[in-house]
């Protein structure tokens, strides 16, 4: 599955706890990346300092549904949020 256009879940729901350029502690569950560009793109996406969980996440379906809503809910639902 390719990234869907104007998504951008995977950047805002999970939580990161491994060191993001610019956000030194991560990041927690449901904050925006300081990364996602306002189209919904990951602005360090081919730079060399991107997070290797960043760059470990393939969409998946089973994770992104069939669109950004779903996506997001499922993202939710795994990091317990509501």
């Amino acid at each position: 599955m390719k990234c869907r256009e104007l998504c951008g879940a995977c950047c805002i729901i999970p939580s990161i706890s491994s060191s993001i350029p610019g956000m030194p502690n991560g990041k927690p569950a449901g904050v925006q990346c300081i990364h996602l560009t306002i189209d919904y793109k990951c602005n360090i996406f081919t730079s060399p300092d991107r997070p290797k969980v960043c760059d470990g996440f393939k969409a998946d379906a089973l994770i992104c549904g069939n669109n950004r809503d779903e996506a997001i809910r499922i993202m939710k639902d795994l990091e317990d949020l509501e």
